[in-house]
């Protein structure tokens, strides 16, 4: 029934120890055997997710930066792209500036900070991918941002994020990948609206996609999937719109939905 499953990377995919186990990494071979579509869902950048794909076997188009950019892994063809719009990339700037937050920048699949600070260091230690220094944002703004992510204490970003909401307005979408996360894309730069592209482009209906995460940033995506799957680590929101809630992502939670509703669709319902 299922052609295509999205999966989030971090905290879903991988577990703590970051790393795909054997036991998920055969399920993902035998439902790709089958003629299912597998792609990842990730906030992170493409050049990080094109990592965690090769190691999986993946060959097919990548959902980036929240779904703002999906790129083939073979020959990497860009199928969907937004940016943030200007005017809101130059708000979220100087909003920054003014209340003296870590602001990161991604523009052409390189990640940019105007210094470098623990912050910095451990996100890109994270996502394992370098990253450039570069004081002078308005100018790397002349180009355009896929992404644009603060980093602060969780309380913190959920207190600005509505003020962040009126200032940018409607044609951005602003959403936590992790607690200390707050990121700004394109208002469809989205998990969802990138799962429904990739449907047209694999020629099937969202019923027969499969999407499974475990954040904020997955919101769209579960409700817009034929199955939304939740982990069990899931924040509540996101289990509270699933259809299904899983393992956790330390006990194969990806490797029991694909064997489950995929490849032994016939226990599904026992």
């Amino acid at each position: 029934m299922y052609k295509l499953i999205a999966i989030d990377v971090d905290d879903t995919l991988i577990t703590d120890d970051k790393e795909v186990t054997p036991g998920t990494k055969q399920a993902l071979e035998l439902a790709i055997a089958q003629g299912v579509a597998v792609t990842l869902a990730t906030g992170r950048m493409y050049a990080s997710a094109h990592n965690i794909a090769l190691q999986t076997g993946l060959n097919v188009p990548l959902i980036t930066y929240q779904g703002s950019l999906v790129k083939n892994v073979i020959d990497g063809h860009v199928l969907y792209e937004r940016s943030v719009p200007k005017d809101a990339a130059l708000s979220l700037l100087r909003y920054c500036d003014e209340h003296k937050l870590h602001l990161q920048l991604y523009i052409d699949d390189h990640l940019y900070a105007r210094e470098e600070n623990d912050k910095l260091i451990a996100y890109a230690n994270l996502s394992n991918i370098p990253y450039t220094i570069e004081p002078d944002f308005d100018k790397l703004l002349a180009s355009p941002s896929t992404k644009m992510l603060m980093i602060d204490e969780p309380e913190r970003l959920d207190s600005i994020a509505p003020e962040l909401r009126e200032l940018l307005g409607p044609d951005v979408h602003i959403t936590k990948s992790k607690p200390n996360f707050l990121e700004v894309t394109h208002r469809e730069g989205t998990k969802g609206s990138a799962l429904r592209h990739l449907a047209q482009h694999f020629g099937c209906s969202l019923e027969e996609t499969i999407a499974i995460g475990d954040s904020w940033n997955d919101h769209d995506m579960i409700e817009a999937a034929g199955l939304g799957v939740a982990m069990d680590n899931a924040v509540d929101s996101l289990k509270a719109v699933a259809d299904y809630v899983t393992l956790s992502n330390n006990e194969e939670g990806v490797r029991h939905v694909i064997e489950k509703f995929v490849l032994h669709p016939a226990q599904a319902n026992q």
